[in-house]
């Protein structure tokens, strides 16, 4: 009767952000579909595919926060299965380590689910406490940004086939990105342990696989932040802002007093969202770099947005060294 097993339940934790007095943490409660990102072969990664899409959603139920010395915090799923927690405490870069994280467990409060639970209902997570030594924060895209995806082509196909059927480990960093993240990470003394915060328009049901992408290829350790499903289409109904744009003002809200490096591609909405950007926070954006992509109708356009911007250093980059020497130029990296 094998078939009739019931899945067990987990909590998948993102890696959230917060501040000396506010405890920010994001996640989903779900079925365990058993999606191995290691697997090999068109019909497992299909498979696989399927399974992050066709989820099976822990909704409406209470989940509960321990971090610190047993301070808990209390949180409940929504239709989702998603959960935010945002709650305000005092001290909290006490609990943080040397680069700002700290750790925490969330459980499932409600334990007669009629299912077994994972890793002993304990479920780790980690925040983002950006250290008293960071001079700027970096913002950066993924798509095309830092991972070769396609999304300017036809159709976005080469974005489905990439996604489907290449495994995290196999997709194609962008040339000495991940040296340039780490040297912004470091700053021009080497100790200052800029935030490095990573925003896509992709779905949450993509966390595990481009989170396994950033580690296997050596970025430095940052928040990822994406977006519901649902919220393509809310977005379409006219929702004012791409929730990409939400999240970027959602950072410099938390950290006020930190100016921001912001990182894209020039094939979507970046340069159009990055100016949006920097007129609301003005003097808070350091420089903004843009990757080229083989679409000249749009680069013709970015061109021609940032013809008269001239007040924030702005560079479109071929190759990920040119970004490099002008941020060396401009005092950000050494």
């Amino acid at each position: 009767m094998g078939f009739l097993k019931r899945d067990k339940l987990q909590i998948i934790v993102f890696h959230g952000y917060g501040s000396e007095n506010r405890f920010y943490a994001r996640g989903r409660a779900l079925e365990d579909e058993d999606i191995d990102l290691g697997q090999k072969g068109a019909i497992n990664l299909l498979l696989n595919t399927w399974k992050r899409f066709e989820t099976d959603e822990i909704r409406n139920t209470p989940i509960r926060i321990v971090f610190g010395d047993n301070k808990v915090v209390q949180g409940k799923t929504d239709d989702e299965g998603y959960f935010l927690i945002n709650e305000t405490f005092d001290g909290l870069s006490a609990y943080a380590n040397s680069e700002g994280w700290v750790n925490f467990d969330i459980s499932f409060t409600d334990t007669n689910l009629k299912h077994e639970i994972l890793n002993q209902n304990r479920f780790p997570g980690e925040m983002l406490i950006p250290s008293k030594t960071a001079r700027f924060g970096v913002i950066s895209d993924i798509d095309d940004t830092i991972l070769h995806t396609g999304v300017v082509s036809s159709l976005k196909w080469k974005v489905i086939i990439n996604t489907i059927f290449k495994r995290a480990i196999n997709r194609r960093p962008l040339e000495g990105a991940a040296d340039f993240y780490h040297q912004l990470h470091k700053g021009k003394t080497q100790d200052e342990a800029n935030p490095i915060f990573y925003v896509s328009h992709s779905p949450w049901n993509l966390y595990r696989y481009l989170e396994l992408f950033l580690t296997a290829n050596n970025f430095p350790k940052g928040p990822i932040l994406l977006r519901t499903m649902s919220s393509f289409t809310r977005r379409r109904k006219g929702d004012d802002k791409p929730q990409k744009q939400k999240e970027i003002t959602n950072i410099l809200n938390t950290y006020p007093d930190l100016s921001f490096i912001l990182i894209g591609d020039s094939g979507e909405r970046d340069a159009d969202i990055y100016i949006e950007i920097s007129k609301m926070f003005p003097n808070r954006v350091k420089a903004i770099y843009l990757r080229s992509v083989s679409h000249k109708k749009r680069m013709a356009r970015v061109s021609k947005l940032f013809s008269d911007f001239k007040h924030i250093p702005f560079l479109i980059v071929d190759k990920t060294s040119e970004a490099m020497a002008h941020a060396k130029e401009h005092g950000f990296i050494e």
